[in-house]
């Protein structure tokens, strides 16, 4: 779908023809491939393609957004109308000339998912499910799925914006199951990049399927977690979807806009320990949770969240930036079409503190160390959490012991970020998952160095 700059221009000033300060277009065409590999076997193969449009209107703090598919000239001057209709406030809004940015290409790919045929692409699920089972002869089961998509989308505001982009994103999860007896525990690892298929030069399905087994064989010896207020240190990589979920939701306009955030109104105020500083870019290449521009046609860009323990920034889309007052910063984001935009995450991670993961395990005479981080939920308006520790060890005198299982971190979020104590210097950005909220599922990479919280809740059985 390909529409030139003057119509797009005639499409917003449609929309505005009734009245409203504020409009954008977002036009999309994606293409995924998603393989799933049960027991030896595909389970299935599924391959999409979506294409469509949808047009918001913001009057006010409130806004309209309209969308359909399979859409021409005339059916987006259809939806134009009908946005016009609907938000008709008196006087009729304006639309700016659209200017194209043109900014730099962010992510370079060597190898588009669409110029591999499936077989090849069955086969590297084979060879993941394969390293997983040699890894041990404990491995029962091993489940793989793989999924690429390329999304490419035109965006065009009427503020003047017009911008295109393309996406691509590649990502390849691995489950492992280890039985012993009556016992099984699973081990679960799932990178995935902004890369064509060059992603398996760095993350090969054999290193993949490996590190899941490792996981669930370490399990299998784990014994039962003990529970009480200790200190803990958490790993890197997906040990940031702690602040994720239990502080970066609770920093998005979506709920600091509206009230529904512990952080509402403490910009400039000391949130967390002056050893934690945190952001939010959405400009790194190649990352997962990474852009050129946003879904409002915006640049991407790094938002320091929290600096030396202090509120520096909110995450701000177009319409909370009606609410608030304060400019938006390239972080509206959606699903699809079908979604309109608002405030979301896109690669958040702690910032690299002083000292080792060594020194951060050699401070703690008996505490737990979580190595990688599980599921979890979280209330966004009062940063209650209850996260599982998939792979977690107890600390004896400075010194690693043995692996525990089933244990738990229970606490606030505002709590832990003034409960850091020490932060390492071995930062990874490389938790990959989908992010959840108001407008769809969107990639969300975490990450942070190890950090120490002095006393955190564990909850476990022992």
């Amino acid at each position: 779908m390909s529409f030139n700059q003057d119509f797009l221009h005639a499409v917003l000033e449609t929309a505005l023809s009734r009245g409203g300060d504020y409009a954008d277009l977002f036009i999309e065409e994606t293409m995924d491939n998603r393989i799933a590999f049960n027991d030896r076997k595909v389970a299935s193969i599924s391959s999409g393609l979506v294409q469509g449009a949808g047009i918001r209107v913001i009057t006010g703090k409130a806004y309209t957004y309209l969308f359909a598919n399979d859409v021409d000239e005339e059916r987006l001057m259809e939806l134009a109308r009908a946005s016009a209709a609907a938000r008709a406030a008196g006087q009729a809004g304006t639309a700016k000339a659209l200017a194209d940015r043109s900014l730099p290409r962010l992510h370079s790919y060597a190898r588009l998912p669409h110029e591999a045929g499936m077989a090849e692409k069955v086969e590297l699920v084979r060879r993941g499910d394969a390293a997983a089972r040699a890894h041990s002869r404990e491995i029962e089961q091993v489940f793989v799925n793989y999924w690429d998509v390329q999304q490419k989308v035109t965006m065009a505001t009427s503020e003047g914006d017009f911008a295109r982009d393309e996406r691509v994103r590649t990502r390849f999860v691995v489950n492992a199951i280890a039985s012993r007896g009556e016992r099984k525990e699973s081990g679960y690892y799932a990178p995935g990049k902004s890369l064509g298929l060059e992603f398996f030069d760095s993350f090969s399905p054999e290193k993949i399927g490996t590190e899941a087994a490792r996981i669930a064989s370490v399990m299998l010896d784990a014994e039962h977690a003990p529970s009480g207020v200790m200190p803990v240190v958490i790993d890197n990589e997906f040990g940031g979807v702690i602040f994720h979920e239990a502080c970066g939701h609770a920093l998005e306009a979506t709920s600091v806009a509206d009230d529904a955030s512990v952080f509402t109104g403490k910009l400039g105020e000391a949130i967390a320990a002056p050893c934690v500083s945190a952001v939010d870019d959405g400009s790194i290449a190649n990352e997962w949770g990474s852009a050129r521009y946003d879904d409002e046609a915006r640049p991407t860009r790094r938002n320091q969240l929290i600096k030396d323990g202090v509120l520096t920034s909110y995450l701000v889309d177009r319409l909370g930036q009606a609410k608030m007052g304060i400019p938006a910063n390239g972080c509206g984001r959606r699903e699809s079409y079908k979604y309109a935009p608002t405030s979301r995450m896109s690669n958040t991670f702690i910032e690299p503190g002083q000292y080792s993961l060594e020194q951060l395990i050699g401070s703690v005479d008996k505490g737990l160390y979580c190595r990688r981080m599980g599921g979890g939920s979280v209330n966004p308006a009062t940063t209650d959490f209850n996260f599982a520790v998939a792979e977690a060890y107890i600390i004896e005198n400075g010194k690693i012991g043995k692996p525990v299982k089933n244990a738990s971190l229970i606490g606030k979020g505002a709590d832990i970020i003034k409960n850091i104590d020490m932060v390492a210097n071995n930062l990874d950005i490389g938790g990959t998952g989908m992010c959840g909220s108001s407008s769809g599922s969107v990639p969300a990479n975490v990450g942070q160095p190890a950090i120490r919280v002095g006393g955190l809740v564990v909850g476990g059985r022992a």
